[in-house]
């Protein structure tokens, strides 16, 4: 029996945090290190009249106000109605209430701002995986799991005409940005572990989580092992070796219960990095190693070199010895060098991500 296995970072499906829409330039990132300054200072036990301050200065900066209505903001502070609240005031005129000592004195979180993805990005996202027709896909960077069932049965089937697949899953995991690690499948999914409250140290481990799927393909159990780690934005080595080491550990345990184990997913690291290399201590082989596998060696961007590879499809010895052929999907981006003709900007590319794909004799 042939399948087709693929990861890809879709880049959400329907709706992205505002600030994304800026790509990686210098704007993103600020916006990215301001809301994490004003998570971290929002977490503190006791306000300081500093950190006041700090909280309504951070604010003011991305346009926010008490009535959430100002079109242009990229963060805003979720709190109910009523007393149980951060802020008072009307317009800009905002600022602490008095009452408010802490983070167990009101109720509420920061979050980015969401808005809707330009439609022909949602097409050439959905253009991408009707392409690569895998059986089972490993969605990253997706909002949650009616979004992927609404997807499929609203774009996929809908308006590509693409076979639509009938099992999906995603657990919510520790982003609260909405991407999160998720799967299409057209075998059963019969079961999931979750590993969102994995810790080292009391230090959580994944940024997102790395869900373990259960996959019956004709009686037989397939893992799949999904991964998002921590971006290279401010750092984040420390914590992408804690998940490098963890999914290792996971696999181990994986390959215990069926020799047929895939991890998958975006790694935010190149091969050989110390992330990386926990992974490839094990018995792991990548599918761009193999040697059916012709083009480029990246994953993101450019595509042109090994540092831009960060997207990963990994199996076990048994599985990879029955790999036909591995492809790469890359005409989804635009900033490689022959994308689709509906690839024309930026603004409606479907990812800065290829998705990867092998296809195996089961």
């Amino acid at each position: 029996m042939s399948i087709r296995i693929a990861t890809f970072n879709c880049e959400n499906l329907f709706r992205r945090p505002i600030v994304f829409s800026a790509g990686n330039d210098p704007v993103h990132h600020a916006v990215l290190e301001d809301f994490r300054k004003l998570v971290e200072i929002l977490d503190h036990p006791t306000y300081t009249a500093d950190d006041k301050t700090k909280i309504i200065e951070l604010l003011k900066k991305h346009s926010i106000d008490v009535s959430q209505e100002i079109s242009t903001q990229t963060i805003l502070v979720n709190e109910p109605r009523g007393q149980a609240r951060l802020l008072k005031g009307e317009g800009r005129n905002i600022e602490v209430r008095a009452e408010v000592t802490g983070r167990s004195a009101w109720v509420g979180w920061a979050e980015l701002a969401k808005g809707d993805l330009n439609w022909d990005a949602v097409k050439n996202t959905a253009r991408v995986i009707a392409e690569v027709n895998a059986d089972i896909l490993l969605t990253v960077e997706v909002e949650d799991r009616l979004t992927l069932h609404r997807f499929n049965k609203q774009v996929l089937a809908g308006q590509f005409d693409a076979e639509p697949y009938p099992f999906n899953m995603l657990i919510d995991g520790n982003d609260i940005r909405g991407i999160d690690v998720g799967l299409f499948s057209r075998h059963p999914i019969t079961s999931v572990r979750s590993h969102i409250f994995d810790k080292k140290d009391s230090r959580e481990i994944f940024s997102r989580d790395c869900p373990e799927f259960e996959i019956d393909i004709d009686g037989e159990p397939l893992w799949l092992l999904g991964n998002h780690f921590k971006s290279k934005l401010g750092g984040g080595a420390d914590k992408r070796k804690l998940q490098g080491e963890r999914v290792a550990q996971l696999y181990r345990a994986a390959l215990e219960r069926s020799a047929h184990v895939v991890v998958a997913g975006d790694l935010n690291d190149t091969p050989g990095s110390p992330p990386l290399a926990f992974l490839e201590a094990t018995s792991l082989k990548d599918a761009m190693t193999h040697d059916s596998y012709e083009g480029p060696p990246g994953t993101h961007g450019k595509c042109t070199s090994r540092n831009d590879k960060i997207d990963y499809l990994m199996f076990s010895p048994q599985l990879f010895a029955k790999v036909d052929t591995v492809e790469v999907e890359r005409r989804g981006i635009f900033e490689f060098g022959a994308p689709f003709d509906t690839v024309t900007g930026p603004g409606n590319q479907a990812s800065d991500h290829a998705a990867v794909v092998a296809e195996l004799d089961l």
